[in-house]
């Protein structure tokens, strides 16, 4: 029963969410159901801590988001592709974003020398990133190793996206695409970007 009461109480805070936004703009949602046109696609972690649409002070709409353990983008994985598959092709987003975050406990994990169970398979994805960056990565202590390692991730699964036939096919086309890598600092707040690329290459 406690259980239940929990959810009751959810229904309770989106009943009064849902309320505020119709006093201040009564025609948000009816705006809201006809059509999504979002100029945004986040690719991010799955923490959560880190809510995209409260991170780039954005409403419902503004932005399509996909998000998985460590923001990991593989030519494997159908699910994110299907998902930039819809929002560049249909959608005609203008800016994909993969964002990080530091202390990242999908790279921590990959960083161990242990076993995880299951995500093992996901977190190799992680651990080639580590391999392929270990004259940059070694030498550095646990902590900064770590905050390192979540920035080369994000950079890594940026090119992941560049390299997709959908973008690849986008920028053909002369649509007007470009592919951002940040990284949302859980400590202060704030967001820092790492590298942007469009047709012409990187900014």
């Amino acid at each position: 029963m406690e259980g239940l009461r929990l959810l009751k109480h959810i229904f309770e805070r989106t009943r009064a969410w849902a309320a505020a936004i119709k006093e201040t703009d009564p025609d948000f949602f009816p705006a809201l159901a006809s059509q999504q046109t979002p100029e945004y696609l986040w690719i991010g972690c799955s923490d959560s801590r880190v809510p995209a649409n409260q991170i780039i002070d954005l409403q419902p709409g503004q932005v399509f988001v996909h998000r998985n353990i460590a923001n990991v983008v593989v030519h494997t994985d159908l699910n994110c592709l299907s998902v930039i598959h819809f929002g560049v092709e249909v959608l005609k987003v203008k800016h994909i974003i993969v964002c990080g975050h530091y202390g990242c406990g999908g790279v921590m994990a990959a960083m161990e020398d242990k076993e995880h169970g299951l995500i093992d398979n996901w977190l190799r994805h992680i651990r080639d990133v580590d391999r392929f960056n270990s004259d940059v990565l070694d030498g550095l202590d646990k902590h900064e190793r770590l905050d390192t390692l979540c920035e080369l991730n994000v950079k890594e699964q940026v090119t992941n996206v560049c390299n997709t036939p959908i973008v690849q096919k986008a920028w053909k086309a002369g649509q007007a695409l470009s592919v951002h890598g940040w990284i949302y600092n859980i400590n202060n707040g704030l967001l820092k970007s790492l590298v942007a690329v469009d047709s012409s290459g990187i900014a």
